[in-house]
C-alpha cells in the first residue's frame, strides 16, 4: 500500500465518524477539531511509515525515534521530544519524572517501540501518559513489525 494511500484511508475513516468535535489542546487556548488532529495523526503516521520504509524492522527502538523526530522536523511538524512528563500525587510532586516519546503539536503523543509484540500494558503505558497530560490522541507505534501498519495503535481519551 502506498504511502499517500495509507494516509488517506487513515484520514478518511475517522473523520467521517466526527468532523466538529473541538478538543482541547494542553497549554494552548486556541481549539482544535478533531478531523485537525486526525490530518496531524496521517502526517505523522505517514513520517512513520517512511523512516520504516527507509530503515525497516529490528533495530533499537532509540534509533527510531530519533529517526521519527527527524523526519518530523523535516516535513515541518513541531514537536517536542523525550519530552518530560511531570508526576503530581495528592500535591506531593514526585522526583521519578517520566518521559514521553514525542509530544506533536501539543496534541498527540507518540510512544515509539521496537519489540516483539506490543502488550496491554504498552497502551496502558500510553493511556496513562495521556491522562495526564489531558492530551485526547495517542499514537503506539511498533517499529519492529514487517508492515509498520500492523504496529501501529491509535488511542483516544475523554478528556
Amino acid at each position: 500500500m502506498s504511502l499517500r494511500l495509507c494516509v488517506s484511508v487513515v484520514n478518511r475513516v475517522v473523520t467521517k465518524q466526527s468532523r466538529q468535535i473541538p478538543i482541547r489542546t494542553s497549554r494552548r487556548k486556541e481549539r482544535k477539531t478533531l478531523t485537525d488532529v486526525n490530518i496531524l495523526t496521517g502526517k505523522i503516521i505517514g513520517a512513520a511509515i517512511e523512516v520504516h520504509r527507509t530503515l525497516g524492522p529490528g533495530l533499537l527502538e532509540s534509533a527510531y525515534h530519533q529517526c521519527l523526530a527527524r523526519e518530523l522536523e523535516i516535513r515541518g511538524i513541531p514537536f517536542q521530544f523525550d519530552w518530560p512528563l511531570p508526576l503530581i500525587y495528592k500535591g506531593l510532586r514526585l522526583s521519578k519524572g517520566y518521559r514521553m516519546d514525542l509530544l506533536v503539536e501539543e496534541s498527540v503523543i507518540v510512544e515509539v517501540k521496537a519489540i516483539t509484540a506490543l502488550a496491554p500494558i504498552h497502551e496502558a503505558q500510553l493511556l496513562t501518559y495521556m491522562r495526564l497530560r489531558k492530551i485526547r490522541l495517542g499514537l503506539l507505534m511498533n517499529f519492529n513489525e514487517v508492515v509498520l501498519k500492523d504496529g501501529i495503535r491509535r488511542k483516544i481519551l475523554d478528556v
